[in-house]
């Protein structure tokens, strides 16, 4: 084989290293801004590598096992990053909101079946005073 072609064949396979190895890299930086779990597997199908060369690469072997032991509480499906996830003052304002809410729903269902109760109070008057003396007309939707 010349000389030449063995040049370009090897710097063919180094530029195709890097740009495996990019590839890599920017799956675990995704998989980790969108708080996907970082494993071997989904680093592997997200780059389209597979997870036996993944082991080969120690920086990259490193860096999975760090941000797996990092988040071990994380859910596996769908936990938030860090830097997206809710703060206790906002989590306080929220909970605030939906007792308020809570409080005025149930104010309003007392006030729907008091109201219902008066109907059918009426309702029942009526039929017992006889037809045609009914004070409350019902209609159906």
């Amino acid at each position: 084989m010349p000389h030449d072609r063995a040049t370009h064949l090897i710097t063919a396979a180094k530029q195709r290293h890097e740009l495996t190895r990019a590839k890599a890299i920017r799956a675990i930086r995704e998989l980790d801004r969108s708080g996907a779990a970082i494993t071997f597997g989904t680093v592997a199908r997200a780059a389209q590598v597979s997870r036996s060369w993944l082991y080969t690469q120690t920086d990259i072997r490193d860096e999975i096992r760090k941000l797996r032991a990092v988040t071990p509480s994380r859910s596996r499906s769908a936990a938030a990053p860090a830097a997206q996830q809710a703060s206790a003052e906002s989590l306080r304002r929220r909970m605030a909101t939906m007792q308020e809410r809570i409080h005025n729903l149930v104010e309003e269902n007392q006030r729907l079946r008091h109201q219902l109760a008066v109907a059918l109070g009426e309702q029942r008057a009526g039929v017992a005073a006889g037809p045609g003396h009914s004070s409350v007309t019902i209609t159906r939707p």
